[in-house]
């Protein structure tokens, strides 16, 4: 944008002049145009122009030279950057505190598993128990192709609609919060829940229901308090493998959280999870810094954690529980 003082003519560069009161002298006219060329005095600061007022700083020159003293940075300890509340990776002084984004990561999987495991359990008690025969062989193998959606599409899904809609709805300020990343995770966990909870339902003895409806129960007791109880180990291993899902899910907590580490349990709150910031993060920073030596730890925590989610599944859940159910 050419300054209306200039008369409309473009600033041109001239090497020759390196002084702006020369430049006056040598134009005739202080303020011509392309004759505004200035090297501070002080190497701390930049070139700074105002073309509006067509002036120079020039009290910054005249700054103490006290104040010129750069003063080092306040380091921190490792143990208490991480245990910080603040994460703002990029700046003089770095901070790498993971609680914001344990809170965040928690809220997210607290929200997806409070929706996705009941709605999960119910939709496997229907399938197992309710529907008839050509209603189980649409609805079972459609809820088990959710689990092979793209997570980006379901990111995107939430970005656009999910997140109106409960913002219509609740008038929460921020329009992609922890609920919004909730739900979809919970899109996500529905699926796993579904598919392993049913196959446990289908694989109580059939001897159990009959008894049930035989001594009086109706479908739905028999299905509530007989069948489900029975199967329980395997709709525990169904949950367990749920929050694992959701709490390494990456790109819809990248989209549909806010992505942004809050310290706060607020669920109206935009947040952050762990798996976002590695996802979002290790893609730009610098090998072997100090910044990538914390998102790998995030990354070891997040594996130790999926991990020993699994291992419970596995090693106690189906082999030790199941098999005490089952009376073997």
């Amino acid at each position: 944008m050419v300054p209306e003082s200039y008369g409309g003519e473009p600033d041109v560069y001239n090497a020759d002049v390196e002084d702006p009161a020369d430049a006056a002298q040598e134009s005739g006219e202080e303020g011509a145009p392309g004759q505004f060329i200035y090297k501070p005095k002080n190497p701390k600061y930049p070139e700074i122009y105002n073309p509006a007022t067509g002036l120079l700083p020039a009290d910054i020159d005249e700054l103490p030279e006290d104040h010129l003293v750069e003063t080092e940075p306040e380091q921190r300890e490792l143990l208490s950057n991480l245990t910080s509340t603040t994460w703002q990776p990029v700046g003089e002084v770095p901070k790498f505190g993971i609680v914001p984004l344990l809170i965040g990561t928690a809220k997210t999987t607290f929200i997806a598993i409070l929706i996705g495991a009941p709605l999960g359990i119910l939709a496997a008690l229907y399938v197992a128990f309710f529907a008839k025969r050509w209603v189980r062989e649409i609805v079972k193998p459609g809820i088990e192709l959710l689990a092979g959606f793209p997570s980006v599409v379901i990111g995107f899904f939430c970005l656009v609609t999910v997140a109106s809609f409960i913002q219509d709805l609740t008038g929460i300020p921020y329009r992609l919060n922890a609920i919004v990343g909730g739900i979809g995770l919970s899109l996500a966990v529905i699926p796993i829940v579904f598919s392993i909870a049913e196959d446990a339902l289908s694989a109580v003895p059939r001897s159990l229901h009959e008894a049930s409806l035989a001594l009086g129960s109706t479908e739905w007791q028999t299905a509530y308090r007989v069948m489900l109880p029975a199967a329980a180990p395997g709709v525990f291993a169904a949950v367990l493998l749920g929050i694992g899902r959701a709490f390494g899910e990456t790109m819809i907590a990248i989209m549909a959280t806010g992505n942004a580490p809050l310290s706060t349990w607020s669920v109206i709150e935009p947040a952050r999870t762990v798996a976002a910031t590695i996802g979002s993060e290790m893609g730009e920073v610098v090998w072997g810094s100090e910044h990538y030596g914390v998102l790998f730890f995030l990354g070891v925590l997040l594996f130790v954690v999926s991990f020993g989610l699994n291992a419970i599944t596995e090693l106690y859940v189906k082999k030790r529980l199941i098999k005490r159910f089952q009376g073997q």
